[in-house]
């Protein structure tokens, strides 16, 4: 199934339709937000860490370079390689380069949203290598032939019998498997056929969630262990990580991986927290012969140099989508590409260019939750509207579009006349709707109402209410 973020609209209209996919996220967006509240609430001093991971983040954005040549020195010190990729088509030919000097046939790849960037699942498989997902839910999903819907929990959209039929079609066992509907059963069902993935593949893949300076170690956090199994069985291991992962230290580390688990999964820590420093050693009962790290610039050192900089402290929480009103009407393949929600509305026109993504950065209300639930305190709003005045200094966007804000900084910029139009205009809509319904059709804007109710108005401005209640409370 192929998306494009260029499609965003047509996209989201059809995510609005799929009753399936709205039941999903209904459930989905409830569990993320209540397990996230419930955790915050259980560490009273998470506003605290907060502002720690905030401050730690920033410190290593600013000490980049130094850190990373820093944990270059510390990987080759325990037998490790790292290698330096400017873009996507140059980490690709690096991974795909060791792959086939090794004679690679299986690989078996942890999640890591990296290589989803970078597109090496197709770039492997065009050389002629097999490789298995091993989390669980990218493994769902590429059986499905989609891309993940959500950074955490990428078959977040899936269903329990989705699922089963997926096991049915390519598993080939027996019938017995379209009966399949409980949860343990289709795990059991998928740890049997991943297990001869991890004995049997040549090479492992991973992402890294932080890279630790001071010793060049590589901290993977996963619910599944599958990260573990494909890092240490295989004879070689490949990380793949943006070079804004890099922190100081392991206490650095720990901090942020406080943080990390509670805003992604509402749990104190990840169930499976590695840390893989080097190749094997002599003294080793296990582990790879061979570790590579391939650090990912792709674009990310020109966004160092922008206004968008501090979407490089994100540490891929998820948190932001959970808690944004757009993500949960429409879910993530509606973006049409690996980030979606918040996070998504940045870094993809970033990442590919603005004309590629001209409508991502207006699917937002602008009402500021992703940052207050941010553990490092990213002003996503801010960078979302840095984005708009980029695309609309760029003329990404239509030319009716570039007509409408002109007229409407014409009117902003004289506030009586504005505040006479916006009464004249709250009169007009409150008449227009029934009284106690809500406001569904309206002249001219009827593409926008067809994904859209509007609550009843009220007929008076905002401006207006909030001087009644300033004089009420005089």
């Amino acid at each position: 199934m192929k998306f494009s973020p260029r499609e965003f609209r047509s996209q989201a209209d059809a995510a609005l339709n799929d009753r399936t996919l709205q039941q999903a996220l209904v459930r989905a967006r409830s569990g993320f937000v209540n397990k996230r509240a419930k955790a915050v609430a259980a560490l009273p001093e998470f506003e605290v860490l907060r502002a720690e991971a905030s401050a730690i983040r920033v410190d290593a954005l600013n000490r980049l370079p130094d850190l990373l040549e820093q944990f270059e020195a510390g990987v080759l010190a325990a037998g490790g390689q790292v290698h330096w990729a400017t873009d996507a088509a140059e980490a690709r030919r690096i991974v795909v380069g060791i792959a086939q000097q090794r004679e690679a046939c299986r690989v078996a790849k942890g999640k890591t949203m990296v290589g989803e960037e970078i597109g090496i699942n197709p770039a492997l498989e065009a050389a002629g290598i097999n490789v298995v997902e091993t989390d669980l839910g990218e493994y769902i999903i590429q059986l499905a032939q989609e891309p993940p819907s959500h950074i955490v929990a990428p078959a977040v959209h899936k269903t329990r019998e989705q699922v089963a039929e997926l096991f049915a079609q390519h598993h080939r066992r027996d019938e017995r498997l379209a009966a399949l509907s409980g949860i343990p059963e289709l795990v059991d069902e998928a740890r049997r056929v991943l297990r001869e993935t991890f004995l049997s593949a040549d090479l492992g893949i991973t992402g890294g969630n932080f890279l630790v300076a001071d010793s060049g170690s590589v901290v993977l956090v996963t619910n599944e262990g599958n990260g573990d199994l494909s890092a240490t069985l295989p004879k070689t291991h490949i990380v793949i990580a943006g070079i804004e992962k890099v922190v100081p230290t392991m206490t650095e580390a720990t901090t942020l991986l406080r943080v990390l688990a509670r805003s992604a999964t509402g749990q104190p820590l990840t169930t499976y927290t590695s840390v893989f420093t080097g190749a094997r050693r002599a003294t080793d009962e296990t582990g790879p012969e061979e570790f590579h790290v391939v650090l990912v610039d792709n674009g990310r050192s020109a966004m160092l140099a922008s206004e968008l900089r501090d979407m490089l402290r994100c540490i891929r929480c998820g948190a932001c989508m959970n808690h944004c009103p757009v993500y949960g009407a429409i879910g993530g393949h509606a973006y049409g590409w690996v980030y979606p929600g918040p996070m998504g509305q940045v870094l993809t026109p970033w990442l590919l260019g603005p004309e590629r993504a001209p409508d991502l950065a207006h699917a937002c209300t602008l009402n500021g939750h992703c940052a207050q639930v941010c553990p490092v305190g990213i002003p996503l709003p801010d960078l979302i509207r840095a984005m708009r005045v980029r695309e609309h200094e760029s003329h990404v966007n239509t030319f009716a579009e570039r007509w409408v804000f002109q007229q409407w900084t014409w009117w902003a910029k004289r506030p009586a006349l504005y505040g006479w139009a916006l009464r004249a205009k709250a009169r007009w809509l409150h008449r227009l709707a029934r009284p106690g319904s809500a406001l569904r059709r309206l002249p001219v804007w009827s593409a926008w109402f067809r994904g859209r109710d509007l609550p009843t108005p009220q007929g008076r401005t905002l401006r207006d209410l909030m001087r009644e209640k300033l004089r009420g409370a005089r």
